[in-house]
């Protein structure tokens, strides 16, 4: 399971957003503090030999975005990840806090996808035996088609499905109902810093959250403080109210 931080966007406007709230903002101070964005951030949003003027400048608004519990100002960033491989049981997991992402996560569908047998997880490699998989190691051969109650199953991934939906624009729901948790799931999304916050602290490694996706979280905490370490470290700092799916 890999994690990649594709993008941290929106500084620039959170730090615009302060100068509004204390009504110290003028057109001047907005392209100003823009250019000083554009000159210490990479294309990606990521931290390139800051200067010290810049460096203040994220701290102001750490202080009252964090400090100061102003978790507005914080919503203008967002930060965008992509994730290959989590374990589709972590990802539902992580999936209760999608109204926390603003449902901005897309990940592989079990009806559009094909998952092929022996496809799992890094987590669960060497702990699960799929039951295709000790036929194969026992060197028992299981037959193309089967016959229960007058019904005729053809072999597909992970198990037999009736043949009547072979070919058919429902073969796909059918097959998913064979998925087996365990399959990897790629997905991207995106979240504002606030909220991000919130699913991190209720599932990094204080949590009791699955494994793997504590793994993933940890991760992803580690990336953004590699790459824009004064956020990073906030992640376990902003406080954000609950909501009950989460």
């Amino acid at each position: 399971m890999r994690v990649y931080l594709n993008s941290v966007s929106g500084v620039d406007d959170a730090m615009v957003s302060l100068l509004m709230s204390k009504r110290t903002w003028t057109r001047e101070k907005e392209e100003q503090i823009r250019r000083l964005v554009g000159e210490n951030l990479t294309r990606e949003g990521f931290l390139d030999n800051p200067d010290r003027r810049f460096l203040s400048e994220v701290d102001k608004l750490i202080k009252y975005g964090v400090q100061y519990g102003h978790t507005t100002l914080l919503r203008f960033i967002d930060l965008s990840y992509t994730v290959e491989g989590l374990h589709r049981g972590a990802q539902d997991d992580f999936d209760s806090h999608a109204k926390r992402l603003d449902n901005r996560i897309v990940r592989s569908s079990t009806r559009l996808a094909t998952f092929e047998n022996g496809e799992k997880s890094d987590y669960y490699e060497g702990k699960i035996i799929y039951p295709f998989d000790l036929c194969k190691e026992l060197g028992i051969e299981l037959p193309d088609e089967i016959t229960k109650n007058g019904k005729t199953y053809s072999r597909v991934h992970f198990g037999y499905i009736d043949q009547s939906f072979v070919g058919t624009k429902e073969e796909n729901d059918v097959r998913r109902g064979l998925y087996p948790l365990g399959i990897p799931s790629n997905f991207i999304f995106k979240a504002q810093l606030p909220e991000f916050a919130h699913i991190v602290q209720h599932r990094d490694h204080k949590s009791e959250a699955n494994p793997e996706l504590i793994e993933m979280i940890e991760s992803a905490k580690e990336q953004l403080t590699q790459k824009f370490e004064p956020l990073g470290k906030q992640l376990v700092k902003i406080k954000m109210q609950s909501y009950k799916e989460d």
